[in-house]
């Protein structure tokens, strides 16, 4: 298992992770198998989902945040309740297959690190199984 950390700018935001998972798998010696993506923190997230126009990561963003809103009438007093939330529904971790050394992901899909409650530091661990 790896742990890599992300530097996070805004409140919410999403960061695509995919070449920095890419590039942990290529120095492996596994050559199929699968990938987990997992972030241990309870105000953030991985997804998978369009890479190729950056208007769906905002759409995405936006649409949690009209949904989840940041103040509403929420019990957990450190503010950061709505961040919780999003963490659950959008899930902290993925599966990804590998093969020849390379994320099996479909033609527009990209690997997301969801930020709820930046800007931070956090971590995500990748580990890999072979096949």
């Amino acid at each position: 298992m790896n742990e890599l950390k992300i530097k996070t700018n805004k409140r919410n935001e999403m960061i695509d992770i995919t070449d920095m998972i890419q590039d942990y798998i290529s120095k492996k010696d596994i050559e199929n198998g699968f990938t987990i993506i997992y972030t241990p923190h309870t105000t953030a997230a991985v997804t998978i989902n369009e890479g190729a126009d950056p208007s769906v990561q905002r759409d995405i963003i936006k649409k949690l945040e009209n949904i989840i809103p940041k103040n509403d009438d929420y019990h957990h007093s450190e503010g950061n309740s709505d961040a919780h939330i999003k963490s659950s529904i959008i899930g902290v971790s993925e599966m990804v297959f590998i093969e020849n050394k390379k994320l099996v992901l479909g033609t527009w899909q990209s690997i997301y690190f969801y930020e709820g409650d930046g800007p931070r530091t956090r971590k995500i661990y990748v580990d890999i199984f072979k096949k």
